[in-house]
């Protein structure tokens, strides 16, 4: 299972950790932290020596009821920092988390690998097209509504078996097109309920059905801290936990704030799985 990210084809058989860099003042996590260029190669050169193979990079905040940013905002905030991170670490793979497919383009273009689309291509209806002629990977998750009604849009006739049929028609849409390299995402806390999370969780390995790569991204979120009813920042331990659970049910990216345990529990993961 593989990927061709600007030639060079990553295989998704052993698991990668996706380190996520926000560039937005209102992130649900990291607010505000990666504002000076220093600050931002600080975190990207951690990352990557802690073994990251993706770098995210978002300037539009998807946490729920945030405020939605003009293309022109989410540019100004975003390319400078492709721009920034591929100058000083030329080889490092972008993956741009985006839903508009200008801000798609203009990344690419700049030398960015990969797109991560919380909407699947819902929210802006050029971005088949776009990903079709950039010809790059797509990560396409599953949400509904937008980040300000999508916590009012979880009722579901069968979680699973709904999301399922979700992706099947994405897929099929996106074949269409011509787009040859997807990621699937089940998008933990999108349009979800802390209990709908955890079945989604205990079900996630009748996702690998779609034979697509799955990306998992439950990193600190609130499943986890409001369950343990605990403090956000003290959530990194549940989220290795249920990191070390997606992986047992054929997680193949992890989308992380913290990429060293994130590594741990991969190779931990490969001792006990292969």
């Amino acid at each position: 299972m593989t990927i061709n990210c600007k030639g060079q084809l990553i295989d998704l058989s052993i698991p990668k950790v996706m380190g996520i860099l926000n560039v937005t003042p209102d992130s649900f996590y990291d607010v505000g932290k990666y504002t000076s260029d220093k600050d931002i190669l600080n975190k990207v050169e951690k990352m990557l020596l802690d073994g990251a193979t993706f770098i995210d990079i978002g300037g539009q905040s998807t946490k729920p009821n945030a405020n939605i940013i003009t293309t022109d905002e989410e540019l100004k905030r975003v390319v400078p920092v492709v721009d920034l991170v591929l100058k000083n670490f030329p080889e490092t793979l972008l993956s741009i988390d985006t839903f508009n497919s200008k801000v798609a383009k203009v990344c690419i273009d700049n030398g960015a690998a990969l797109i991560n689309d919380v909407s699947a291509g819902n929210l802006d209806p050029e971005m088949f097209e776009y990903i079709a002629k950039l010809q790059v990977p797509y990560i396409m998750m599953h949400m509904r509504g937008t980040p300000q009604t999508m916590q009012k849009l979880t009722d579901y006739n069968n979680l699973v078996k709904d999301i399922l049929f979700y992706f099947s028609e994405k897929v099929a849409k996106a074949r269409s097109f011509g787009i040859n390299d997807l990621i699937i995402d089940p998008g933990f806390g999108f349009a979800k309920t802390v209990e709908q999370n955890f079945e989604l969780m205990s079900k996630l390995e009748l996702f690998q059905m779609l034979e697509l790569p799955i990306l998992v991204g439950i990193s600190r979120k609130s499943m986890i801290y409001k369950t343990l009813e605990i403090d956000l920042e003290k959530a990194l331990n549940g989220t290795s936990v249920l990191n070390t659970i997606a992986l047992t049910k054929g997680a193949n990216i992890l989308r992380v704030h913290d990429v060293k345990e994130a590594m741990e529990c991969i190779k931990l993961c490969e001792l006990l799985l292969n």
